[in-house]
């Protein structure tokens, strides 16, 4: 017989306004292995958590059941609680109340109180069956493995190396820099993007823990958290044979992102017309590059050249750009033609370089089509508002119908909403904001990591509010636009938050595992092998002595896929067991 011991908490009026907190106590102490049972206003406060270990010592529980808000608040409160006086920290479970039962039900508190007293009953049942568990410990290797160098690789690389852990940092291209190199100046600061980067790239380069791998690609990754086999080829700073291995700790995948094909966009003159281009290929006329400004100084670091000072040109023909139109949301926001998100920088960027334009070519004007303006950002608004205002930057609200050539011009056919009249511009240039779309590479990474990705090509985040620069996949971090279309303040921000994560994993001399994981009752399996194809995270095998499946705990998530695959129920997770899920469904009043 298990002692039991239940708190139920009042979390101030926000259970207590709605749940008879009182009785669900009583009812649930009536349970024959529950030998306590009592209320508390703030259970997570430390004389709650003090009621909880007096109440341990002195009815000598060996379970405990906190009856409170989600598990995912206090859990971890509870248990560290209860451990401290000796309860095993897996003996304690929590009972959601709180949003599963007084939020959703608070205008129903007679049938609250009901739903309430049955929750805190299965959970009862399922610690009654709990095993007594230790968690596992692991070695750990502290060396970090960065793929991207763009801005959001090197910000986080640089974190991770100046805590003095070393760093391997990948990249495909034969140069540092990612996109960011190709701008000619940032918003906000049009000067601030070349000095920067050039900054940031030198010392990555100098970094005495930072080794650097240009022109390489990860080909494989085998093992877990703290404990991969990394295997990269292809050339770099340092010569490397056709495949070289490195034993890593933590991934950040800084990927990055990729302009969103021309081609698809016809409906625009996207790749049929020689004087329609994306924004990054007008950032690179900006800069100074081909059919770029009339005085074009050398270049720096990186492709950098001064900024040039008078004068545009078009590609097609190389004349002067005196009209330029921009069309927003080319591709974005429109799930039928081209992908159903926003990319966020676009009208920023556009403002951007709208103003640029009218630096380098006083005399032209400068039209752009929008639908809406998303200018959330400190300054940004402001901002917008100095391009229409100080830049005389014509804005039309509306979406554009048709652009083709015509002579040596390029129409195109719009509408302004606001006035509702129809406009045709006759533009020596026309510049697309196309949408930010996931690298090409991230498909095949993500595979190669075996971590998600979400119905746009991007990696998944474990949650989008709780864990966003975590994936999946324990010690694979996210950082940058590799997680979603965002612009650099937002990317150095999550780089930075992802490199924290890897020295937080780092500060431990060695790992702590949960041990609530897969496991396998020998006498069961067949050996059928449906449980390692069902698992996602390539936790499981087949002995080849045994005949048995195996477990490899550290890399288990505890998915419960390996469970439902299994046509014998040999798979298990523990404490998470089909006799603990019957018994928990027994006691519901269906």
């Amino acid at each position: 017989m298990s002692r039991i011991g239940v708190f139920v908490c009042h979390c101030g009026i926000n259970i207590a306004g709605t749940v008879d907190v009182e009785r669900v106590a009583e009812e649930v102490g009536q349970h024959p292995e529950v030998v306590y049972a009592t209320t508390y206003r703030y259970m997570c406060s430390e004389p709650g958590q003090q009621l909880v270990r007096d109440a341990i010592i002195e009815h000598d529980l060996d379970g405990v059941v906190v009856a409170a808000c989600s598990p995912l608040m206090h859990e971890v409160t509870f248990r560290r609680a209860g451990s401290k006086v000796g309860l095993n920290l897996y003996r304690c479970e929590m009972a959601n109340i709180r949003e599963q039962c007084s939020w959703t039900h608070e205008h129903e508190p007679a049938r609250a109180t009901e739903k309430a007293i049955e929750i805190v009953r299965t959970v009862v049942e399922k610690v009654t069956w709990d095993e007594e568990l230790e968690p596992f410990r692991l070695p750990l290797t502290k060396r970090a493995l960065v793929i991207g160098g763009g801005i959001a690789g090197m910000q986080s690389a640089l974190d991770i190396a100046d805590a003095c852990f070393p760093v391997v940092l990948v990249e495909r291209e034969p140069r540092l820099g990612g996109k960011m190199a190709q701008l000619s100046g940032t918003y906000l600061n049009f000067t601030a993007a070349p000095g920067l980067l050039e900054r940031k790239v030198e010392q990555v380069l100098a970094h005495p823990n930072i080794e650097v791998l240009t022109g390489t690609q990860v080909v494989s990754v085998e093992g877990y958290v703290g404990n991969f086999e990394v295997e990269v080829s292809g050339g770099g700073q340092e010569t490397l044979p056709n495949a070289s291995s490195f034993d890593i700790g933590a991934i950040v995948v800084a990927t990055g992102w990729d302009p969103y094909p021309l081609e698809r966009l016809p409906e625009y003159g996207g790749g049929e017309i020689l004087d329609v281009v994306d924004g990054l290929t007008f950032e690179g006329m900006l800069r100074g590059g081909v059919n770029g400004c009339q005085e074009t100084l050398p270049n720096g670091v990186n492709g950098y050249g001064d900024r040039p000072q008078r004068g545009l040109r078009r590609p097609s023909d190389g004349r002067m750009v005196r009209e330029v139109v921009f069309v927003q949301c080319a591709g974005s926001r429109d799930p039928e033609r081209g992908v159903p998100y926003c990319s966020k920088v676009c009208c920023m960027y556009v403002a951007k370089q709208a103003m640029m334009f009218r630096e380098r070519v006083p005399e032209g004007q400068a039209y752009v089509f929008y639908i809406d303006i998303g200018s959330a950002g400190k300054g940004y608004d402001e901002y917008v508002q100095q391009a229409m205002e100080q830049f005389d930057i014509l804005y039309l609200r509306g979406k554009v119908s048709k652009i083709f050539r015509d002579e040596d011009k390029v129409a195109v056919w719009g509408v302004d909403t606001l006035s509702g009249r129809p406009v045709e511009v006759a533009a020596d240039l026309v510049v697309l904001a196309t949408p930010m779309a996931p690298s090409y590479q991230a498909l095949e990474v993500a595979q190669t990591l075996r971590v998600g990705v979400d119905q746009n090509g991007f990696f998944s985040e474990a949650h989008p509010k709780l864990r966003p620069v975590e994936s999946l996949t324990a010690g694979v971090f996210l950082a940058g636009a590799a997680q979603g279309p965002k612009d650099i303040p937002e990317t150095v921000s999550q780089a930075s938050g992802a490199a924290a994560k890897v020295l937080r994993l780092f500060s431990q001399d060695e790992m702590i595992q949960e041990p609530m994981v897969a496991c396998v009752i020998g006498q069961f399996c067949s050996a059928c092998g449906a449980c390692v194809e069902a698992c996602p995270y390539g936790a499981r095998s087949i002995h080849p002595v045994w005949h048995i499946a195996t477990v490899n705990a550290a890399l288990c998530q505890n998915c419960g896929a390996c469970v439902v695959a299994c046509p014998n129920k040999a798979s298990q997770i523990r404490n998470w067991t089909l006799k603990q899920v019957l018994a928990m469904a027994d006691v519901v009043s269906w």
